[in-house]
C-alpha cells in the first residue's frame, strides 16, 4: 500500500491490506461500534450474510453478483456505503460506479449516507469524498483510483459501458434498482468481460415492478445472481408498530406489504397497468369463441417495430393467430388487412390511424371496406363493454387498455412469453385531473422495454362496439362499403330530380 502518503498511517495501511478479501472484518474494524455515534454492536444479520457471501466468493474467475430486495428501513444504504469504502480502501487503483433510480435519490440518500460513514471511517484521512466521487487523498492517483456516483441516462451510457479495470478491482452498485432501465443493466454487462479482475456487482431496492432486469434476478430459473429478500420485521431498528399497522390494513399477502415490508416481488408492480396473476390466468383459461370478430391493427412507426393484425372474437383472443409484419408498406399492409377480413369474415376492422397509420386507413377505405380510424391520442369515448370500475382516462389509448384489462379477467390470451412481457411492461401515471395516462411506446423503448406492438393491436379491438354482421345465404356476412364524404347534390338522385326542368 505504498500509494498512501502519510507515514503516520502505516498501521492503518497494514490493516487495510489484510482486509482486502474480507468486507465483514473490514466493517467491524473500520467504524466505532457501540459508540454514541452508532449505538450498535455491528451489522444486522442480513448485512452480515451479504458481506460473508462476497468474502467467500473472492477471488473468483467470474463476477460476484448480489441482488437484495428489501422492505423499508432495513439499512441497505448503510450496506452500500460499507461496500464502497471497503472496495476503495483495501486495493489501490480500484474503479467503481454507483447509480440509483433517480439523481435525487443518488445525491440526497445514497451519497449522503456514504458521507455519514465516511466521517466515521477510521482511515478517512487517506481519502477525499466530493459531491460526486470518492478519491484518494493523493491527487496524483485519482485518475486510476476512484469510485464515482453517476446518474444513469438511456442516451448516455458510456460511463457504464467503459467500466474496465483489467487485473484489479471493479465495483458496480445500483441503488433502488427496480426503476433503473434494462438498457443500463445491459451495457453494464460489458464490465464483466475483464479477465483476472475482481468484479463485484451489487444491486439493492424494493422490488416495485413485475418486470425488468432487477425483478428477473429473483426468478427461480436464473443462475447468475445470489439473491435475498430482507423482511423489515426482522431488522432491529425498524418501526414495528407501523409495520403491524400496514399488515392489518392491507393484508400480509397484499402487494403493498410484499414490496414495503417483506422485500418480495409483487403480483402487480407499482404503476404497472396489468396484474401478473391475471395475465397468467388469461393465458391458461379456455373459453368458447362467440360474438363479433374484430380485427385490431397496429401500424409500425419504426423499422424495428412490427405491424400487427390481431383478431379477437368476444372473449377469445387466442384461437385465431395474429399476423406480424416488419418493414411492410402501407399499401401491402392494407392488402393483408383486406385478405384477413375476407378469410376470417371479420365483423369490424379497427386501425391505429395515428402517424403512418392514416395511410393504411385510406388504403383500406379505397378498397371499399369500412374501418374505424382509431386515434390513440384522441378523447376517450366513455364506451366499454366491460366494467372498468369507474376509472377516468386521459386519452383513447388509456381507455382501450382499461377495457382490455377488464376483459382479461374473463378472456383468453395467447400463452406466449412475448405477450406476457409486453403486457407487464406497460406502466402508467396520473395527469393533474387524476386521469390514467400510459407511458408512451417511445419512452418504453428508450428504457429498453419491448415495444408493445401486439398489445396495441389487441387493445384497438376495444376502441368501438362491434356487432355481428347480418349473414347472407351460405354463411357469408354482408360486407359494408366504406363511408364516403358528404356530397352536396346527393339528394338530387334520391328524388329523381331532372335538372333540365330548370330551363
Amino acid at each position: 500500500m505504498a500509494y498512501f502518503r502519510d507515514s503516520f498511517a502505516l498501521t492503518i495501511e497494514e490493516s487495510l491490506v489484510s482486509l482486502e478479501s474480507d468486507p465483514l472484518a473490514f466493517v467491524l474494524w473500520a467504524f466505532p461500534w457501540n459508540s454514541s455515534a452508532l449505538r450498535a454492536l455491528g451489522p444486522e444479520p442480513w448485512q452480515t450474510k451479504l458481506l460473508e457471501d462476497i468474502r467467500d466468493g473472492l477471488p473468483l474467475g467470474m463476477a460476484i453478483r448480489q441482488a437484495t430486495g428489501s422492505g423499508h428501513g432495513v439499512g441497505k444504504s448503510a450496506c452500500v456505503s460499507w461496500l464502497i469504502l471497503w472496495a476503495m480502501s483495501t486495493i489501490p487503483d480500484t474503479k467503481g460506479v454507483v447509480t440509483a433510480n433517480t439523481e435525487n435519490q443518488l445525491r440526497t440518500k445514497t451519497w449522503a449516507e456514504l458521507g455519514k460513514w465516511y466521517n466515521l471511517f477510521i482511515a478517512k484521512d487517506l481519502f477525499r469524498l466530493t459531491p460526486t466521487a470518492l478519491l484518494p487523498a493523493n491527487r496524483d492517483l485519482e485518475r486510476t483510483w476512484r469510485i464515482d456516483q453517476i446518474p444513469w441516462s438511456e442516451r448516455n451510457t458510456e460511463a457504464f459501458q467503459g467500466l474496465h479495470n483489467q487485473g484489479k478491482r471493479i465495483l458496480l452498485i445500483f441503488d433502488e434498482a427496480s426503476a433503473i432501465p434494462d438498457i443500463i443493466f445491459d451495457v453494464s454487462e460489458g464490465a464483466l468481460t475483464d479477465a483476472d479482475t475482481e468484479i463485484i456487482w451489487a444491486i439493492f431496492g424494493n422490488i416495485t415492478r413485475g418486470t425488468g432486469r432487477f425483478r428477473a434476478c429473483f426468478d427461480e430459473s436464473q443462475t447468475f445472481w445470489r439473491t435475498r429478500c430482507v423482511d423489515s420485521r426482522e431488522v432491529s431498528f425498524t418501526n414495528k408498530a407501523q409495520i403491524a399497522q400496514w399488515i392489518a390494513h392491507y393484508g400480509i399477502d397484499s402487494d403493498f406489504v410484499k414490496i414495503r415490508v417483506l422485500g418480495q416481488p409483487p403480483a402487480q408492480g407499482e404503476m404497472e397497468f396489468f396484474n401478473a396473476r391475471e395475465v397468467d390466468e388469461a393465458m391458461q383459461r379456455e373459453v368458447e369463441p362467440f360474438g363479433a370478430l374484430a380485427l385490431g391493427v397496429d401500424v409500425a412507426r419504426f423499422g424495428t417495430n412490427f405491424s400487427v393484425i390481431f383478431p379477437r372474437r368476444g372473449r377469445d383472443a387466442r384461437s385465431i393467430s395474429r399476423q406480424r409484419f416488419q418493414g411492410i408498406s402501407t399499401v401491402d399492409l392494407a392488402q393483408k388487412i383486406s385478405e384477413a377480413s375476407r378469410d376470417l369474415r371479420a365483423d369490424g376492422i379497427l386501425i391505429d390511424g395515428g402517424g403512418v397509420g392514416g395511410g393504411v386507413v385510406d388504403q383500406v377505405r379505397h378498397m371499399q371496406l369500412h374501418c374505424f380510424d382509431v386515434q390513440f391520442g384522441g378523447k376517450p369515448s366513455k364506451f366499454s363493454e366491460h366494467d372498468t370500475q369507474g376509472e377516468a382516462y386521459a386519452n383513447k389509448r388509456a381507455e382501450m387498455y382499461g377495457s382490455l384489462r377488464a376483459w382479461m379477467r374473463s378472456g383468453a390470451l395467447p400463452n406466449e412469453p412475448e405477450i406476457r412481457q409486453q403486457l407487464l411492461s406497460i406502466t402508467y401515471t396520473f395527469n393533474p385531473k387524476d386521469e390514467i395516462i400510459l407511458t408512451s411506446k417511445e419512452v418504453m423503448m428508450r428504457e429498453g422495454k419491448p415495444s408493445p406492438d401486439d398489445i396495441d393491436a389487441l387493445a384497438t379491438t376495444f376502441a368501438f362496439p362491434i356487432e355481428p354482421k347480418p349473414v347472407r345465404f351460405g354463411g357469408y356476412p354482408v360486407q359494408e362499403p366504406s363511408q364516403s364524404e358528404y356530397h352536396p347534390y346527393e339528394f338530387l338522385s334520391k328524388n329523381d330530380y331532372n335538372p333540365m326542368e330548370l330551363s
